[in-house]
């Protein structure tokens, strides 16, 4: 039975995230005070108490969302000899997944996606734009309602989430218009989302540009664990490669149901999410019916996932 480790992205915060393993080991303490020191932010506060305002920025919420799924993993390492076959992450999570297979430091990495997050904002500022998940259509319908709005403003399909969940992003009139039209080729919901640019899109390619030069202050380790990458849902384990799909993963499409696919190609069957909440589980649990799926959120869920592990 082959293993993925894999890692969710934003959207999965919540106030009091984390502070259950902050509380069982010191040395995350440590790990997220430095980060404020070094920032100048009051990140842990955040976590702990709020405001959801605040949380919910982007260059806050990512090196949140990071930090929680390294501590589920860190503790769950701590208790057992499993490795991974394969690491993946949801966008963001894509840069826990190269934490998890030793390609950057936990404090490298928080500060990368910080700075991820802040250079999302900035490259779209004043900019009207919109995001939205098409619920109950199949993904090339959504593409054609994209291509169908397209005379109304710059819209495309970025997240290919399950087979018949799909976001779209981009200027807020094209947005709308492909709302619009997937309502009309007989989609069940279209959820607008609360972000704070057109994420993946190259609205934001100045993004990208921003993020290649700070990534290259970081060393990127080589790895035997090879991460899946959303840009072509296609194994690496050279940091070069991995570096380059990092710069694209901002302004591409995040092909997560051909991720998984690959993985289960590949002889994978089981999937162990960290992390808050189970966003990615349920998505592969569309994606992959007979995945055997694990899930860990808080320091309690360690112990129960052994066990089943175990049985």
């Amino acid at each position: 039975m082959k293993t993925a480790f894999v890692f969710p992205g934003q959207g999965a915060q919540y106030i009091g995230m984390a502070m259950d393993f902050v509380a069982a080991d010191p040395a995350l303490a440590e790990l997220l005070n430095g980060f404020d020191a070094a920032h100048g932010t009051n990140l842990m506060q955040i976590m702990q108490a709020g405001p959801e305002e605040s949380l919910k920025e982007t260059r806050f919420t990512q090196p949140a969302i990071l930090f929680h799924s390294y501590c589920a993993l860190k503790l769950f390492l701590a208790k057992t000899d499993i490795k991974p076959d394969f690491v993946a992450g949801h966008s963001l999570g894509e840069f826990t997944a190269l934490v998890a297979n030793g390609m950057l430091t936990p404090a490298d990495a928080m500060h990368i996606v910080h700075k991820r997050g802040e250079f999302m904002i900035r490259a779209n500022a004043g900019v009207p734009f919109a995001m939205a998940a098409i619920i109950g259509l199949d993904a090339q319908a959504v593409i054609d309602a994209c291509n169908e709005a397209s005379e109304a403003g710059i819209v495309l399909a970025v997240n290919f989430n399950t087979p018949i969940q799909t976001v779209i992003s981009g200027s807020a009139s094209g947005v709308q218009a492909a709302g619009e039209i997937a309502k009309a080729k007989g989609a069940k919901r279209v959820l607008p989302l609360v972000v704070g640019g057109p994420f993946h899109t190259p609205l934001i390619h100045e993004a990208s540009q921003w993020l290649a030069t700070e990534m290259s202050k970081f060393p990127f380790a080589n790895t035997t664990i090879p991460v899946v990458s959303n840009v072509d849902a296609m194994p690496s384990t050279d940091p070069t490669e991995t570096v380059a799909k990092l710069e694209r993963q901002i302004i591409s499409p995040v092909r997560w149901v051909e991720c998984i696919e690959y993985m289960k190609s590949q002889g994978v069957t089981r999937y162990i999410e960290f992390g808050p909440q189970k966003v990615l589980s349920g998505m592969i649990k569309n994606i992959d019916k007979d995945a055997v799926l694990f899930n860990i959120d808080k320091v309690e869920d360690i112990d129960t996932v052994l066990a089943a592990l175990n049985a």
